[in-house]
């Protein structure tokens, strides 16, 4: 399966080669790949590569950074709220529909997967 510039078999290194090139159509599905991963990823790859991407200027990178939150708390079950927290709360007041709406989404998950509420 592919999914934007990933292939199956794709690697941390991949991750990292696609978020030096800087391009947000590919930087996109750097979270979405990464968070839906998480549980075989290193622990704490996934999640700091959404703290990473969590405040970028393209707000499709941003938004979809955010949903990566909820989903490393559906399949891992454990965030750093302390970091991840002030993050949600930023998406939830910013002014893209598409952040606003990923960040609401994730702080739903984060509820029903872990019990925080936010």
């Amino acid at each position: 399966m592919s999914m934007g510039p990933f292939h199956d078999g794709w690697t941390t290194d991949d991750v990292e080669a696609v978020i030096a090139r800087r391009e947000p159509h590919e930087l996109l599905y750097v979270p979405i790949v990464a968070s839906l991963n998480a549980a075989d990823c290193p622990p704490g790859w996934a999640e700091g590569i959404c703290v990473r991407l969590a405040a970028h200027a393209d707000p499709q990178v941003r938004g979809n950074a955010l949903m990566g939150f909820g989903h490393i708390a559906r399949t891992c079950g454990a965030l750093d709220m302390a970091v991840v927290g002030p993050l949600l709360a930023a998406g939830r007041m910013d002014p893209d529909p598409h952040v606003k709406a990923q960040a609401d989404e994730a702080c739903g998950d984060i509820r029903v997967f872990m019990g925080v509420e936010l």
